[in-house]
């Protein structure tokens, strides 16, 4: 049965069209949307299939959905953002803004690395309780005492939930602000996204269930045998501490809906994604608002990080808060294209040399650790249009 694509899109953008229909036709989506902005106009704003497994809930034009690590890109921009405004430096020791962050050896870790997954921090050693995971109080506690993994900032390794706490927090002693109230004052409002870090319950009804990913094919990094193989190494203690972390199906509870993980929880359409890395594609402001100044874009996608990741068992390349093109993970032809994906799929990212802003997401997760196959047919499409 032909996939009934709804939505807009530019005529010189049809190849996008057409790789979008292409991947349900597959059998890879049950429901999905992708926008892109070039130079602050939307060009391509388009979804299709279903919000749910059962296929009993169109997914329509304002369907949010779980974006996990694609919030990380949210969170990095309010980070530079407090850069701009004087609030931040990035040089300076974390415990300047975060005092009790001194301990364990960790009085001069710069707040760089943090963004750059070069701390040494991407897991608690000590066994946490279920519902820590849910405790901002408590896994900032945990982090402020934990002893880096490695010398920070000589290796670099995936820091998949710990980063929200770590920036968040830094987020929040300076402003005062949990770190889903600073991006929604500063930066969803004013430029009127859908996207949002902690989502009440009068969202539910539009938030798409994720569909989990099937295991990765044999040859593929399994993250999962780690955990029950190798309980006490970074990489198990990174995804399932606290153990609340692995419970099947917890992406679609209220309780993770409601939380604030500002490395996880981001709820948004694609059409936000797009337009929020379409401001930072043109020079850091669109319709009279400046998301960022260009300064602080450029560092966004200076490189720091690059090679073997010690928690994810593959090559990573990072820029301050932002994954990089590398082989067999692009971002497009540009060489300052930054942005980030999310498990399953997600993705959303800037290319400022081609002013394209781009967001996709989707509720059936597949296996890809970085880029998604889907994805990456939506960005050749797109290449191809220019």
């Amino acid at each position: 049965m032909a996939i009934n694509i709804e939505g807009s899109c530019d005529p010189k953008f049809n190849r996008v069209k057409e790789a979008f229909a292409a991947n349900f036709e597959k059998g890879d989506e049950v429901g999905a949307a992708v926008a892109i902005v070039v130079d602050g106009k939307p060009i391509v704003d388009l979804w299709a299939g279903h919000a749910d497994k059962a296929k009993t809930r169109p997914w329509t034009r304002d369907t949010l959905v779980n974006v996990y690590s694609t919030t990380k890109g949210l969170t990095a921009i309010c980070a530079h953002r407090l850069v701009d405004q004087g609030k931040l430096d990035l040089d300076a020791p974390v415990s300047t803004y975060w005092p009790e962050f001194a301990a364990a050896g960790k009085e001069k870790l710069p707040v760089r690395y943090l963004l750059s997954h070069q701390a040494g921090l991407p897991a608690v050693r000590k066994p946490l309780p279920p519902e820590a995971l849910f405790d901002w109080d408590a896994m900032c506690e945990a982090l402020a005492q934990q002893e880096p993994w490695w010398e920070p900032g000589r290796k670099h390794g995936y820091h998949a939930l710990t980063f929200g706490w770590l920036v968040g927090e830094v987020i929040r002693r300076i402003t005062g602000k949990t770190p889903g109230t600073y991006f929604r004052d500063e930066l969803a409002r004013p430029l009127g996204l859908d996207a949002h870090i902690g989502t009440g319950p009068e969202h539910d009804a539009r938030i798409a269930s994720m569909i989990a990913s099937p295991p990765p094919p044999p040859g593929q990094p399994n993250i999962f045998l780690e955990v029950i193989n190798n309980p006490e190494s970074v990489t198990a203690k990174a995804f399932a501490n606290p153990p609340l972390m692995s419970k099947p199906g917890l992406v679609n509870t209220r309780e993770w809906r409601a939380a604030e993980l500002p490395a996880a929880n981001g709820h948004a359409t694609a059409r936000s994604l797009a337009r929020l890395y379409g401001a930072l594609a043109r020079g850091g402001e669109v319709d009279g608002y400046r998301v960022l100044s260009p300064e602080s874009i450029a560092r966004c996608h200076q490189e720091q990080a690059m090679g073997p990741d010690q928690v994810l068992f593959i090559s990573t390349r990072f820029g301050l808060g932002f994954m990089m093109s590398q082989p067999g993970a692009s971002l497009g032809p540009g060489a300052r294209s930054f942005g980030h994906p999310g498990a399953g799929g997600s993705l959303g990212y800037a290319d400022p040399d081609a002013k394209v802003g781009f967001g996709y997401v989707m509720n059936k997760m597949q296996s890809s650790i970085l880029i998604d196959p889907r994805v990456t047919n939506l960005i050749d499409a797109l290449y191809a249009s220019m």
